[in-house]
């Protein structure tokens, strides 16, 4: 069977079809589902991934990185951790191997094209959800323009930039531009981006009718929630998840 239902949650089982490095510590695995399996979700929502350690099952969240209308297998791409059991387990699957999962799960979601000028924001892999986004925003008809801001600590941390580039070049209501920290200044992860999205959003004028979609590790994402609904940006056109 390729899904059974354990206290009315689906099982969903998948064979690990393909594996990407993206660099040393980056990797995205693709999960190809039975033929006769049923599973939608909606840009931004996650699954729950089975992981067994120790003897135990325990479950560890990562977003689909793929967009909802693709035909292919389903993307996660996560970090290898040190010392986090979860990210190792997965780092030691190879191509054949099953997953099992559950979901998907999540509210930080993009379901249409966006009416109003929409600002995206993403830290290294926080791009996972922010790229179907971005995908559903620019496959609909949506003459909104669309801005994606993409930070990291270096170049290497990227991911999908081409993908990006080319969007970019086929339509004109999109603009892409990364955001590279410079560590031997920066306060933090993510402090130029904040610095960038505050100069562009916050002082630069006094427009407060955008929506923005953040996502990051850790504070830097809150603190730039906070920055965009003080500015006088409405509570709910920040929309935000922190990993």
């Amino acid at each position: 069977m390729p899904e059974s239902r354990i206290n009315q949650r689906v099982i969903y089982n998948a064979t690990i079809e393909r594996i990407v490095e993206h660099n040393l510590v980056t990797r995205s695995l693709y999960l190809r589902l039975p033929a006769d399996t049923h599973f939608t979700f909606i840009p931004g929502q996650f699954i729950s991934v089975a992981i067994t350690l120790g003897g135990e099952t325990r479950v560890r969240p990562y977003t689909i990185a793929s967009c909802p209308h693709d035909d292919g297998p389903l993307e996660i791409v996560f970090n290898l951790v040190p010392g986090g059991a979860g990210s190792e387990y997965l780092f030691r699957r190879q191509v054949g191997d099953q997953l099992s999962f559950t979901g998907p799960f999540g509210l930080f979601t993009l379901e249409r094209p966006p009416e109003v000028e929409t600002i995206f924001a993403a830290l290294e892999t926080a791009i996972a959800p922010i790229r179907p986004m971005l995908q559903r925003a620019l496959d609909g008809p949506c003459s909104a323009p669309l801005r994606l801001f993409y930070g990291a600590r270096d170049r290497s941390q990227l991911l999908y930039v081409q993908e990006f580039e080319a969007a970019a070049k086929r339509h004109s209501n999109f603009t892409f531009e990364t955001v590279i920290e410079e560590p031997a200044v920066s306060t933090g992860p993510g402090r130029r981006l904040f610095e960038r999205l505050q100069h562009l959003f916050v002082d630069g004028d006094q427009r407060r009718d955008r929506a923005f979609y953040l996502c990051g590790v850790g504070q830097p994402v809150l603190d730039l929630r906070d920055l965009l609904r003080q500015a006088g940006y409405a509570r709910r056109a920040v929309q935000y998840e922190r990993w």
